[in-house]
């Protein structure tokens, strides 16, 4: 089947880190050649669209604008605005994130707090801290909304499989007892946020990338066609165990007719 959009993952599908995968390059080349509409469906917080884009331009020389980046911080913000049957401006958060997460949340005009928030939204987070997972618990114990970024227990990178968003977010659902609204892969949310945002028909559409847990089944929960490519997280043995199998499987993604 050919399809009319590529919705493809970063990590472990373009690139692994720092360390670039070659036959991604070929891959989006040949969707541009070929007029084919692709965006880069990520579950990274830490960086804003434009960064996410200035890295796989300038780091991996892969063509990639702003527009064509969707992020669980963008789906979040959605989300969060989305919540309210008011004005989201009369409402507050506690974000625990890097800054593509917070500009993006605080970028709706809600106002931060850490002690009363209407809700509290969770991320990865290269400096957190014990106050900042207190302050997130005690907000939530006290009746905020608890957000998850995304689930991913693992990063891959240059230096192999680093602790993932889900990890830090699994720490406050330990201490508060309950289980975050997940927004990122492999929930739908994203998928869906991704088709109105963009305007694809996601039924025309193929899912791409390397990890069955996060982008596999993001597309199997909202009737995507899948592409697992074997060069990031997920292996054969991995595939085996599970009952719903990708659409396509490629060892790498040069094997891929666009």
């Amino acid at each position: 089947m050919k399809y009319q959009t590529y919705l493809i993952d970063l990590d472990g599908t373009m690139y692994r880190g720092k360390d670039k995968i070659p036959e991604a390059k070929v891959f989006i080349d040949n969707l541009q050649a070929k007029g084919i509409e692709y965006y880069f469906l990520t579950n990274n917080t830490t960086k804003t669209p434009q960064q996410v884009a200035d890295n796989l331009t300038n780091n991996h020389q892969i063509s990639a604008k702003a527009d064509q980046i969707v992020t669980p911080s963008l789906a979040t913000a959605a989300y969060v605005k989305d919540m309210f049957d008011d004005d989201v401006k009369n409402h507050s958060a506690y974000v625990i994130g890097e800054y593509g997460l917070k500009s993006a949340v605080f970028g709706t005009g809600i106002k931060l707090d850490e002690t009363n928030p209407d809700v509290v939204i969770v991320g990865l987070d290269y400096d957190v801290t014990y106050h900042k997972f207190e302050v997130a618990t005690l907000a939530i114990k006290r009746g905020a909304f608890f957000i998850g970024t995304n689930a991913d227990t693992n990063l891959p990178n240059e230096r192999g499989l680093v602790p993932g968003a889900g990890s830090v977010i699994s720490l406050v659902e330990t201490s508060t007892q309950q289980k975050a609204k997940y927004i990122g892969k492999p929930e739908r949310d994203i998928m869906d946020f991704a088709a109105e945002a963009k305007n694809f028909d996601p039924q025309k559409a193929v899912m791409v990338g390397d990890n069955y847990n996060t982008d596999i089944k993001c597309g199997i929960n909202a009737n995507v066609d899948t592409l697992l490519v074997y060069t990031g997280v997920s292996t054969h043995e991995d595939i085996k165990k599970v009952d719903i199998k990708p659409t396509h499987e490629v060892e790498s993604l040069d094997q891929w007719d666009v």
